[in-house]
């Protein structure tokens, strides 16, 4: 076995009950640059940084059995990818040529055709806007789609991703566009793809459970209470929160399924005061000019550092 831990097995400067507290205050309170790095440093990540969108979290979410889980994050996982340009396309084919034998390329790599489907129903000029500015569109791009005559169409290159996780499958998307007289819009469109349809427009909603270990609750009974809050949810991603983890155990939840993650990491720092602190192992000790305010390893006298 090896020497190291995936998560360091240290006694935690508070009572189980309250490290469960903190970690679960810090998940409500969370911004997404903390959720983010969660889904992409717990062992093995959620998800890879090009890949990941928004994020956001829940706590304490009702189970049927009257129960609740620790915690739900929703985040956005990017499938699709707008090109810079029609010239992005040609470099990357080496497409070379008159017209005609680019057409003739072109029409080889799009193929076939997706039914019509809708990106926004009825919706107001801000959605239309916002949603075509988060899909990657410049702001002339956009005008363009929003003020496009009734038949005509906007089209645009895409890439989707491969079998290796790359953005180099292309694909052509046809826009159109419909104004109604109460100024809202209706976003339509359809993909041309050489074999496999894109999977959505631009990106997908996952979910993650989260599970905070109690250092009381043993492995198999961590492991069933995750796999039955899976099953209830219809969630089948897990991250398990932990303050102390060997190698072994770490490795039995992995093979699980469950990815793991160190407690210490996610806690959000505690106000601090040097002078007042009992934490013999920091050089700055009962320096009342430190100029520390907050700490992760912070205790008094009487709580385990």
């Amino acid at each position: 076995m090896s020497s190291h831990t995936l998560i360091p097995e240290t006694t935690g400067q508070t009572s189980s009950s309250s490290l469960h507290d903190q970690v679960q205050i810090a998940l409500a309170i969370a911004d997404e640059t903390l959720l983010k790095s969660l889904l992409l440093n717990c062992t093995p990540p959620i998800a890879q940084p090009h890949f990941l969108g928004s994020a956001i979290s829940r706590i304490g979410i009702p189970t049927p059995d009257g129960r609740s889980v620790d915690g739900v994050i929703q985040f956005e996982l990017v499938h699709c990818r707008l090109a810079e340009s029609q010239d992005d396309i040609e470099r990357q084919f080496a497409i070379r040529g008159d017209r005609d034998r680019r057409e003739r390329h072109y029409a080889q790599i799009t193929r076939c055709e997706s039914e019509t489907q809708i990106l926004g129903q009825s919706i107001s000029l801000a959605q239309a806007l916002g949603l075509l500015t988060q899909a990657g569109f410049q702001f002339d791009q956009v005008q363009t789609i929003l003020n496009l005559p009734h038949e005509a169409c906007h089209k645009s290159w895409w890439y989707m991703l491969d079998a290796h996780g790359h953005f180099s499958l292309p694909f052509r998307r046809v826009l159109r566009t419909r104004r109604y007289a109460d100024g809202t819009f209706t976003l339509n469109y359809k993909d041309h793809f050489l074999q496999d349809k894109p999977p959505c427009f631009t990106s997908r909603h996952e979910q993650v459970l989260i599970e905070i270990k109690s250092p009381r609750q043993g492995f198999s009974k961590t492991l069933e209470k995750i796999n039955r809050h899976r099953e209830q949810l219809g969630i089948h991603a897990a991250i398990l929160i932990s303050h102390a983890m060997g190698d072994l155990e770490a490795q039995g939840f992995i093979s699980q399924g469950v990815s793991v993650y160190a407690a210490q990491d996610f806690l959000l720092p505690t106000r601090a005061d040097c002078q007042h602190c009992a934490n013999d192992a920091c050089p700055l000790q009962g320096n009342g000019q430190s100029p520390v305010r907050s700490c992760q390893q912070f205790c008094l006298n009487g709580q385990v550092c």
